[in-house]
């Protein structure tokens, strides 16, 4: 990957696998293609069948009835819905203080003219929580507290089942959370479903949550029929470290998220050598004893990489080529990355802040932007549920006539007679001019 300067790196560990290309699999495409026409064509059928299919699992009814909720919020051990509640509480309070900072207006630009701004929550909105070997739970805090801070009316929820039953803990953060409905469904077919809807399922206006390959393409493939939060890929994790670090933090963050999945990249630019070759010491180490090395193991093989640069500036400008979904400022001046630095998803500074906070309780969100999306965009939060709508109003008459007159002039220019004429006939109206278009009983003031 290039770096936007021209000092010399000492690169201790590159990409075994080289660069990963953006993009669709063709088979992943063509597989969520043809699940979807399918649904399409013969709606709660087809869902039933590839439920069955992929995962095991065809109950009478995928909505979680009042009496299954309560059962289920009955099995759930009371510190797992302590814990619930306290994450999505800071969830909350976040998405809160965001609201707030999204401010109406309106202003009076002349004489009687009037325009306004105003935030108008999404309507309804498919939340998908991402199920099997890892139930995310806590992306039922993410998606379905957040959308009911911004006023969304409806939120209906899927997530797969887990070894042929309901995921209890899941279900449990989704009805705290919020959520209207709640199905049990998973993958292609619950993201095809939501979005055109079925005979038992209506269909919402936005999708929004992470999942697979499969997931995200029926996303990709969906946006523009429905709204999407983002577009998402491989968790990333990038860590800025300078001598002062502790390596053995630095090797255990990193394999933290290269726990996601045999893709997940796990990066680190340090100013310091010894640093650096410390940190690949200890993950060699850390490794054979994770429970989660078939993972950890691959995506650290095949997408870590350690880089040595001269100095800080250099380590700030390196990672915002990468613009990764998470960066952890490891050094002994953290908040100066505040300043220095512009793509990323999140940023998390200091030893005392992981990403795993961000993750799983500290309020922040955690679906992001990968794959250098950073560049361009933020991730999930209040403002995604929120649709910025415009108003005009112009109460005043010689405002609207002066208004009208430029408007014809500018919309002649641009060949759109129809729109300077909607000008002309308030010019008329208003200021009593006349026009060779229409007719003389119009050209009065009145």
């Amino acid at each position: 990957m290039s770096a936007p300067f021209t000092s010399t790196s000492l690169d201790l560990k590159t990409r075994a696998a080289g660069e990963r290309v953006a993009g669709s699999d063709p088979k992943v495409k063509n597989t969520v293609e043809e699940v979807i026409a399918d649904i399409r064509d013969r709606g709660d059928v087809a869902v039933r069948e590839y439920s069955q299919k992929f995962d095991a699992w065809a109950p009478e009814s995928f909505l979680l009835g009042a009496e299954q909720i309560a059962d289920v919020m009955a099995r759930v051990p009371e510190q797992v819905l302590a814990d619930i509640r306290f994450v999505q509480t800071q969830v909350r309070t976040m998405a809160e203080h965001q609201l707030a900072s999204l401010q109406e207006f309106e202003v009076e630009t002349f004489p009687g003219v009037f325009l306004g701004q105003k935030n108008v929550p999404v309507t309804t909105i498919g939340a998908y929580v991402p199920g099997g070997r890892y139930p995310l739970l806590a992306s039922a805090h993410m998606t379905v507290v957040t959308a009911k801070v911004a006023g969304v009316e409806r939120v209906a929820a899927a997530t797969p089942p887990i070894d042929g039953g309901i995921p209890d803990a899941t279900v449990a953060a989704l009805h705290l959370a919020g959520a209207d409905e709640i199905y049990i469904l998973g993958g292609v077919q619950a993201i095809a479903a939501l979005a055109v809807g079925t005979e038992t399922i209506d269909p919402v206006d936005m999708l929004a949550g992470p999942g697979n390959a499969f997931v995200a393409e029926a996303k990709r493939q969906l946006f523009g029929e429905v709204g999407i939060d983002l577009f998402a890929g491989p968790t990333e994790v990038l860590i800025v470290a300078d001598e002062h670090a502790d390596p053995f933090v630095v090797a255990v963050d990193l394999l933290s998220q290269a726990e996601h999945g045999p893709d997940s990249p796990a990066v680190l630019i340090t100013t310091s050598e010894d640093l650096g070759r410390a940190v690949i010491d200890h993950v060699d180490r850390l490794l054979p004893g994770m429970p989660t090395r078939d993972f950890a193991e691959a995506a650290w093989r095949d997408y870590g990489e350690v880089h040595v640069v001269d100095t800080l500036n250099e380590a700030y400008a390196l990672a915002d080529g990468y613009a990764f979904e998470h960066v952890q400022i490891m050094t002994a001046q953290p908040r100066e990355a505040l300043e220095k630095m512009r793509h990323y998803g999140a940023l998390f500074l200091g030893e005392g802040t992981c990403v795993s906070y961000g993750d799983k309780t500290i309020g922040t969100n955690h679906v992001l932007p990968t794959r250098g999306a950073a560049r361009y965009t933020g991730g999930l939060w209040v403002g995604k549920f929120l649709r910025t709508v415009t108003y005009q109003e112009v109460r005043n008459e010689e405002s609207s006539a002066m208004l009208g007159e430029i408007t014809g002039r500018a919309a002649r220019v641009e060949r759109f007679e129809g729109h300077a004429r909607s000008g002309d006939v308030r010019v008329a109206k208003y200021r009593g001019d006349a026009f060779e278009w229409m007719p003389q009983s119009a050209a009065r003031k009145g």
